[in-house]
């Protein structure tokens, strides 16, 4: 642009250094990076279309009665087994472009299907594993609920019988706590959510569906807005920290303690009740996504620390409690009246640095032995447990799991003493030995008592 102009005066370009020397003249301009931003959702993010979405929502709650409490939103998100997200890390200064971290690279997918309530409690969540099989392994090696629920795709991915079993796997866990007659679903437009067989079965449990606009779920899906976000950074941490552990392959064992941790860091009564309020839906207020339309927000401000109790003299063990004693032992020094005391301050110095390298270096050591032998203990017990098929297809919830693994259980015990019974009646019926010589029962012919041989 400024080219053109001094074209039409008949002048020069501009130099190389012209732009960044204007913005520095021009206190009102700054430079900054731009965003890609995708044309569909840009276009999503029209107020009208926005308007016009709450005000179904507003119709749909009168017309039909629906509580605030009876509002749910559940969608899938999809995790790579063994990938890290980028975050924020310190590094030396001198170090030149982005510091690397090894990730276990298996690519394999796992596909989660959330569901949240707008009262703050969640529906535990469906699973769905790229496999054929269901392995004992997953329900007696991984720690988690039994509840939760396990399916098995081909590829990892949901699909419309999936969606189905999820909707049953909803209805058994809300229909008691429902407050009212109806409940709304709030869903986005992926096929499965759908399907004629998971419209009719809400249709049966009275189970109203609204799907949103499409390409807005950043702005309109509680799930988006409030929890996968940091779900998926919580189980980035978790990998990371095996990494460093040295298991350096994720396979679906090391995947469900991982993603339990990070689940219920991620879901928690704060977040989901935040997630709703964000969307606008719980409370509905239009004006809460509407002021999120190209603004950028900015994070709070961390509360101050409140000041710490005053230190009483003792044995410091730990850094901290070496700082608080050198410190007082420096002052009183120092209130010495008699030769200066700058020599044993610095020698008190030099004491104290030595001492929180050692002690600092014992704590992070400590810590690392301890965080070793829990993931080699770990990792030990999981190739210890046995991989044995105990389903094809479907979905099974943890509690199914093992009471299915109880039931073959039983039924091997049974199996084993009924051949232990067998062999025990088999001895007992058997035919007793008898002496060869007088047909007697209790002895055998080396030890019997007739042995004369009548000779006429």
């Amino acid at each position: 642009m400024a080219d053109k102009l001094l074209a039409a005066r008949g002048t020069s370009q501009v130099g190389q250094k012209w732009p960044a020397n204007f913005v520095k003249r021009t206190d009102s301009l700054r430079t900054c990076f731009n965003q890609a931003y995708d044309r569909q959702r840009a276009l999503c993010e029209d107020p009208a279309l926005i308007r016009t979405w709450f005000k179904l929502v507003e119709e749909t709650k009168a017309k039909y009665g629906i509580c605030d409490e009876d509002v749910y939103n559940f969608d899938e998100a999809g995790f790579i087994i063994g990938k890290i997200t980028t975050q924020l890390v310190i590094t030396g200064a001198e170090r030149r472009g982005r510091p690397k971290t090894l990730q276990p690279g298996n690519r394999e997918w796992v596909t989660l299907i959330a569901a949240i309530s707008a009262a703050g409690w969640l529906v535990p969540p469906f699973l769905i594993f790229a496999s054929q099989y269901h392995l004992s392994a997953w329900y007696e090696e991984a720690k988690i609920p039994r509840d939760w629920a396990i399916a098995v795709s081909d590829n990892g991915w949901t699909n419309n019988e999936l969606g189905v079993e999820w909707l049953k796997h909803f209805n058994a866990h809300t229909q008691a706590r429902s407050i009212g007659a109806r409940r709304l679903l709030i869903v986005d437009g992926h096929k499965s959510h759908q399907s004629l067989a998971f419209q009719e079965l809400c249709k049966e449990n009275n189970i109203y569906t609204l799907c949103m606009p499409p390409h807005s779920s950043h702005l309109l899906q509680p799930l988006d807005v409030g929890c996968f976000s940091p779900l998926k950074r919580a189980y980035s941490r978790e990998v990371e920290s095996l990494m460093r552990n040295h298991i350096n392959h994720i396979t679906k064992l090391e995947f469900l303690p991982a993603f339990k941790i990070a689940f219920n860091r991620a879901f928690t009564l704060a977040n989901i009740c935040s997630a709703f309020r964000g969307a606008g839906l719980v409370p509905l207020q239009l004006e809460a996504v509407l002021s999120k339309v190209d603004v950028q927000l900015r994070t709070p401000t961390p509360p101050a620390a409140l000041p710490e109790a005053p230190w009483v003299a003792q044995t410091p063990s730990n850094a901290r409690k070496l700082e608080a004693q050198s410190s007082l032992i420096r002052e009183r020094v120092r209130q010495h009246k008699s030769s200066s005391p700058a020599s044993i301050i610095i020698a008190i110095d030099q004491l104290k640095k030595g001492a929180e390298v050692i002690m600092l270096s014992s704590e992070l050591m400590r810590d690392r032995i301890s965080s070793l032998e829990k993931a080699n203990s770990a990792a030990s017990a999981r190739r210890r447990r046995s991989k044995k098929h105990i389903q094809k297809h479907g979905v099974l919830t943890k509690g199914a799991g093992e009471d299915i693994l109880a039931q073959n259980e039983a039924d091997q015990q049974i199996a084993h003493e009924e051949r232990q019974g067998g062999a025990r009646s088999g001895v007992s019926q058997r035919a007793q030995r008898r002496c060869t010589r007088c047909k007697e029962t209790r002895h055998n012919s080396r030890t019997c008592n007739t042995n004369t041989i009548n000779i006429e």
